[in-house]
């Protein structure tokens, strides 16, 4: 196992890669998965899933002090004509289908909300128009489960946006049938004093294509936990993400691509910029190739820009490889400050420094902001990385 790293502005690393039928590393959480709270023990950083996290800034959301409060947040759901939406109890089978919790905070939530929100995209469903979900904080504390269940050969966006100010732990579940294909773009741009931590299960059926984008500007604490596993061969997965990382902030991308299943694909990018005394962003990417998971294809990058001194990255790429019979698989990770070259270029252009800085970052950026493939959503997100840039400088 590779033993994570506090990557200094500057520096690059790379993760290890482990061929071990019977290891256990960051992809095997120290307890099984459970939707039972009491089978987690309480943390205390220095287990190997929570050491990067600031336990003490989580509000109680890990040791069973946070209460649900009536403010919490409140949910909106604007869904194109096809589209079912319900909320249900806690007794609904399609709960949790997608995958059970893996740490305390995930159980607790999932033990701890009242109503669920569950959205169907009907079989050989092919929507124009994106499915809008608004979580909006209302300064308390809540817990949350959501589920986005595509039937065979249905198409369709799901763009899930974070506001406000809130306490919040939260499950979501994204269950893709036969040949479906799901994007989902997940945002946080939470007010400065929010806490987020929430764990995405994606479960793809044959031959269905899951893309994740996520995106992750505001909030004190936000630590998002997204993971993949395949329920029939042909599947592909794309785990995409940006962040833009502020003075005091944390924030952790901790991400599982589980190939339990043959001939399924994955690739993996995410991008960070960081500005500020206390900036801390955190990224784990693990991806376990099992041993009935012959005919793999799997890549997984990790990408960090210092833009001022202060800033902490710390980034772990884990590749576990149990089979010998795979079509690829790789991973990188580096951090480091401004390339002096491309400021030297543009700058001997005729550019001003400060635009010259913004060009590179806005660069940087460019090819995950593409993935959205929604404008308004992308216009949006660039707006959000020019109003921290004019932070910066």
């Amino acid at each position: 196992m590779a033993e994570a790293q506090n990557i200094p502005a500057g520096s690059t690393t790379a993760g290890s890669i482990a061929v071990a039928a019977e290891s256990t590393v960051a992809t095997r959480m120290s307890a099984p998965p459970s939707f039972d709270v009491a089978d987690f023990p309480v943390p205390h950083g220095r287990e190997e899933e929570w050491r990067f996290t600031p336990l003490e800034r989580l509000r109680g959301l890990h040791d069973g002090t946070a209460v649900a409060t009536g403010e919490g947040v409140e949910v909106d759901i604007d869904a194109p004509e096809g589209v079912t939406v319900e909320t249900v109890g806690r007794d609904d089978e399609r709960l949790g289908k997608a995958g059970k919790p893996v740490d305390r905070v995930a159980a607790q939530a999932y033990s701890s909300f009242e109503k669920a929100s569950v959205v169907t995209v009907a079989k050989d469903a092919v929507l124009t128009e994106p499915i809008r979900i608004a979580v909006h904080g209302r300064g308390g504390t809540a817990f949350g489960h959501q589920v986005i269940e595509l039937g065979a050969f249905a198409e369709a966006v799901v763009v899930i946006d974070h506001t406000g100010d809130a306490v919040l732990a939260a499950n979501v579940d994204y269950v893709l049938g036969d040949g479906a294909k799901l994007t989902v773009v997940s945002v946080q741009d939470w007010d400065e004093k929010a806490v987020h931590v929430a764990q995405h299960n994606a479960l793809v059926g044959r031959d269905a294509s899951f893309k994740s984008v996520v995106v992750t500007f505001g909030g004190d604490v936000v630590r998002i936990h997204p993971r993949v596993a395949y329920a029939a061969p042909g599947g592909e997965a794309e785990l995409f993400g940006l962040y833009f990382t502020d003075a005091g902030q944390h924030q952790e991308h901790r991400l599982l691509v589980d190939h339990n299943t043959p001939h399924c694909k994955s690739n993996v990018a995410y991008k960070g910029a960081l500005q500020g005394e206390g900036a801390h962003a955190v990224w784990i990417g693990d991806v376990l190739i099992q041993a009935a998971a012959e005919g793999t294809d799997t890549y997984e990058l990790n990408r960090n820009l210092v833009l001022t001194d202060g800033a902490r990255v710390d980034s772990v790429p884990n590749l576990e490889i149990e089979t010998g019979e795979i079509a690829g698989a790789g991973h990188a990770s580096a951090t480091g400050r401004f390339d002096d070259e491309q400021l030297f270029y543009l700058m001997a252009r005729g550019i001003p420094e400060t635009e010259a800085r913004r060009l590179v970052v806005r660069g940087f950026f460019a090819e995950l902001v593409q993935q959205i493939g929604l404008p308004d959503v992308q216009e949006r997100l660039i707006a959000k990385i020019e109003a921290e840039l004019e932070a910066s400088v």
